[in-house]
């Protein structure tokens, strides 16, 4: 696609209203609060950080990963807030664009199930220079991977040679999510922080250079 059709695909996705207006599970599952799809794509940025959905201060300021959440994940990927944020460098496309809400527990809820299936992959047909694409938790490597996903999120990340060998175009790199809920996880598989940031940090700096 031209920037042009980058551009107009973005206000597209800005103005979504499915979940709100037309959910797939009928009127009673419908977005209890205003739509406010967040989605970053670029005709340029050779990364894209596919997420899950966006939480409920990613909601309020429209800004993705502004949280706890995202400065532990430009942590891993060795970049500061301004480089995260330049879209020539980076786009970021979560699974669902709109916060889900929470569930009773107060944890939130998966993303929306219209989002994938409307918007994804157009998104990523927008962007054919992307090279090295981030699946986010469990279901970003759903969608990314295919048959390619572990039987787990740890047995998924934790082959992440084979499939950043086994993807192209882009290659896909998975990751846990880096909500603070996954620092028991960090702890407990070292590996991920000897081994994969390594490899994770020094590819971005070749892509974003």
């Amino acid at each position: 696609m031209k920037p042009d059709d980058v551009i107009r695909l973005s206000a597209e996705i800005a103005a979504c209203r499915i979940c709100r207006d037309n959910p797939l599970r009928g009127p009673a599952d419908r977005l209890p609060h205003e739509p406010r799809p967040v989605a970053v794509l670029s005709p340029t940025a050779r990364i894209l950080i596919a997420g899950q959905a966006p939480g409920l201060r990613v909601h309020e300021t429209g800004l993705p990963f502004n949280d706890a959440s995202g400065d532990r994940l430009r942590a891993w990927l060795g970049v500061d807030r301004d480089t995260f944020y330049d879209s020539s460098r980076f786009a970021i496309v979560p699974m669902g664009f709109c916060f889900p809400g929470y569930d009773a527990r107060g944890s939130d809820l998966p993303p929306r199930r219209e989002c994938a299936p409307a918007w994804r992959q157009q998104a990523i047909d927008a962007m054919p220079q992307v090279e090295l694409a981030l699946a986010i938790g469990q279901y970003a490597q759903s969608w990314h991977l295919g048959p390619l996903r572990g039987p787990s999120l740890t047995q998924t990340v934790e082959n992440w040679r084979g499939i950043v060998a086994a993807t192209d175009s882009p290659a896909v790199l998975p990751l846990p999510h880096p909500s603070w809920r996954n620092t028991g996880w960090l702890k407990r598989h070292p590996w991920f922080e000897e081994e994969l940031l390594p490899f994770l940090r020094n590819t971005v700096r070749r892509l974003t250079a």
